[in-house]
């Protein structure tokens, strides 16, 4: 097990307070700029800051951690909640566009106002305890949620889990959606190490699910450590695709079958959605929905940049975005390209961060790739085009490979290059879609 850092590893810097009235954009770079690290593992402070402001949440809390799959799961688990009716809060992360979509009441990202007022509460409650950017805002969204009578609030977790910020917070039920290998220099190397720190949000005494099929044996053996009652896919309850566009679950309780599929692509959101209704299930009598609530939200779910379909207009061919970053994620990517076939070739829009598993995550979608078109990331973490042509080199790509200078123009040049029948897949990072995103958007809006 991975030690937290101690809390005075990255001591405060002097930072002046953004000014009365100050908007979100001063908070912000008010939070990046306390700490002289963006990471640093541990909860001391969060807990201390936590308890100065207060909080104490008094609507049940699902935490959902996990390799891929957390945004997918948040997603399905607040849709189903609101088609029953209850108001439900969602805290995610990064965002896409906007930090706004970090904070979500009823599916609406919350507003500037109420964020700056969250902010300068938790400022003001710090003292001068030095918070990460992450840890600053998982404390502003709880503060939001607090003001905002709801009736339950799905949680994810940033990194890992066990010395997560959100893990400050007692969850009623936790869930670890998968676990795959990245950020190996904070969970450790395998993934028995990493199931370790992910299974950290369970709780005794309370329900905890794994929708893993084969998760590492640290998971349960975590669960009964910490005294959480785990169900475990596989063992405990079953998703299973049946004819025509329904899929079952079948748990001890016996089967719920009929259940369309989510709007989300991809038979891996099977998994999302059975972790999702078995979570719902051990909270029913707090939190009951029925069979037709179930239905509507499995069918209105929605999230942007997981296998997000665009087509900007009649004639033009599919662009399709996709946030996976690592091998694990790129792996569901490829088998859900398989299960959406295209008439004509996939072009891949390829640009990643340097500290990620490039080469693996380029090997995993390999052969459903007929060209790419590789860019750097103009950031601190970001890596370069030509460390990206290296990496795919490595991983063995035998396709036409095209050096762009930035992931907007590897997109604009993919989108050249692309017949009606073709498809531009966007992917290796959340800023890579976020380029290409916005400028979808931007075209719609001018061509509306």
């Amino acid at each position: 097990m991975l030690a937290p850092l101690r809390a005075d590893a990255a001591p405060a810097l002097r930072v002046r307070r953004p000014r009365q009235g100050a908007d979100l954009a001063a908070w912000l770079a008010h939070a990046d700029a306390l700490h002289a690290q963006t990471i640093d593992m541990g909860l001391e402070r969060v807990v201390k800051v936590r308890d100065a402001l207060g909080l104490k949440p008094g609507f049940p809390l699902i935490t959902v951690a996990g390799t891929n799959g957390k945004g997918s799961t948040c997603a399905l688990l607040a849709s189903v909640l609101g088609a029953a009716g209850y108001r439900v809060g969602v805290y995610s992360s990064p965002h896409l566009l906007r930090y706004n979509e970090r904070v979500r009441i009823d599916g609406a990202p919350v507003g500037d106002a109420a964020l700056c007022a969250a902010y300068a509460r938790v400022e003001g409650a710090r003292g001068h305890t030095p918070l990460t950017p992450f840890e600053f805002g998982t404390l502003a969204a709880m503060c939001v949620f607090a003001e905002a009578d709801l009736d339950a609030a799905v949680l994810e977790v940033g990194l890992g889990g066990r010395l997560d910020a959100v893990n400050a917070f007692d969850a009623d039920c936790a869930i670890v959606t998968s676990i795959g290998i990245d950020h190996v220099e904070y969970l450790g190397p395998t993934r028995e190490s990493i199931a370790v720190e992910k299974s950290g949000v369970f709780r005794a005494g309370r329900p905890a699910i794994c929708a893993d099929p084969e998760p590492p044996a640290t998971i349960a053996q975590e669960a009964r450590r910490l005294g959480a009652r785990l169900l475990q896919s596989g063992r405990d309850y079953r998703v299973r695709r049946d004819p025509g566009d329904t899929w079952t679950l079948s748990r001890r309780s016996g089967e719920l079958g009929g259940l369309p599929l989510p709007a989300l692509a991809g038979d891996v959101q099977l998994h999302n959605a059975g972790a999702c209704l078995m979570a719902l299930e051990t909270l029913a009598r707090t939190l009951p929905v029925d069979a037709a609530q179930i239905h509507r939200g499995l069918r209105q779910v929605q999230l942007i940049g997981r296998f997000q379909r665009w087509r900007r207009h009649p004639g033009a061919p599919e662009v399709l975005l996709d946030v996976a970053h690592n091998p694990h994620a790129a792996q569901r990517l490829a088998l859900t390209l398989t299960q959406h076939p295209v008439p004509g070739r996939t072009l891949a829009v390829f640009a990643m961060l340097r500290d990620k598993d490039i080469a693996g995550t380029a090997q995993a979608l390999r052969d459903g790739v007929d060209a790419w078109f590789v860019a750097g990331i103009a950031e601190r973490r970001g890596a370069s085009a030509a460390d990206m042509a290296a990496a795919l080199d490595a991983a063995r790509v035998q396709r036409t490979v095209h050096l762009c200078a930035s992931p907007l123009d590897a997109y604009r040049d993919a989108l050249a290059s692309a017949s009606p029948d073709d498809r531009v897949l966007v992917c290796g990072s959340f800023s890579t879609v976020a380029a290409v995103l916005r400028e979808l958007e931007a075209e719609a809006t001018a061509g509306s």
